[in-house]
């Protein structure tokens, strides 16, 4: 088991520059590479979170220990990517992350998604069964932002279909709230997951903090239940929250990433 040394948690200075993809007809892309050996990982970010975040800088420190291929980037609206935020949509995040996985990355790949991220991945794998062969979610917030509107009074969601946006309450959002279109709702009730079997064989592994209050650790033993995958492990810790960025939370995250590793070389070998 390889982890992190407290050194390397507090010092993420990256010396990989930033790249473009290039795609026709859609926001060219901003990430950074690590080219190394396979299985790559790429690491899928939350809801308006970039490249730059804790716990993709440490995946990348471990990549880097142990030679590995790594992809962080930014989604088309967010970070240094071009694009237009209020144009995007779920379903145009989806295009991203498959564009990631089509046009950068080499060889098999495990896909590490936060929040957000880990709905995507999921959609990932499901498109590209042959390449994506191993899942790590962290608080994944599949059907997400969808569950958490259908979850409000019918007065406040004829409001804000009025209104035509959603001030949602975040302690993570400088402004206390994310002002979220009414339009990017509907739109990712096209994407939702968990009104049926998922159909996905590879690997998974869901982390989630039983603190977290923003998407409930229930989620990702859902996930568990519908993804038709045998090997699937539900891995809780106590006092962790939505972020999962603690020392012990990034121990947790490359462990769990290590392991996955030695369990592909040895079902390839």
């Amino acid at each position: 088991m390889i982890l992190l040394s407290a050194c390397l948690l507090c010092t993420f200075r990256q010396k990989t520059s930033i790249s473009f993809l290039s795609r026709p007809d859609l926001p060219n892309l901003a990430y950074k590479r690590l080219k190394g050996k396979s299985p790559g990982i790429i690491f899928i970010p939350g809801y308006m979170s970039n490249m730059n975040g804790t716990k993709a800088l440490a995946v990348e420190e471990f990549c880097k220990s142990l030679g590995h291929a790594y992809i962080r980037f930014d989604y088309s609206g967010v970070g240094n990517s071009d694009g237009n935020l209020q144009e995007c949509t779920v379903g145009r995040w989806r295009k991203d992350v498959l564009s990631v996985i089509d046009d950068l990355a080499v060889g098999p790949q495990i896909l590490v998604g936060s929040s957000l991220g880990g709905w995507l991945m999921l959609h990932a794998a499901i498109a590209r069964p042959q390449k994506v062969v191993a899942l790590i979610g962290i608080a994944s917030a599949v059907d997400g932002l969808v569950t958490q509107f259908n979850q409000l009074p019918v007065e406040m969601k004829k409001e804000i279909e009025m209104k035509g946006v959603w001030s949602m309450p975040s302690k993570y959002n400088e402004e206390g709230a994310y002002h979220i279109q009414y339009s990017f709702i509907k739109e990712a009730e096209h994407h939702c997951l968990l009104h049926s079997p998922i159909p996905v064989n590879c690997p998974v592994r869901l982390l989630h903090g039983m603190e977290d209050d923003i998407v409930s650790w229930h989620t990702s033993i859902q996930v568990a239940d519908r993804v038709i995958s045998k090997d699937i492990d539900v891995i809780l810790r106590k006092h962790s929250d939505h972020r999962m960025k603690e020392k012990a939370d990034l121990q947790l995250l490359v462990y769990t990433i290590d392991d996955l590793i030695d369990k592909l070389s040895t079902v390839v070998n």
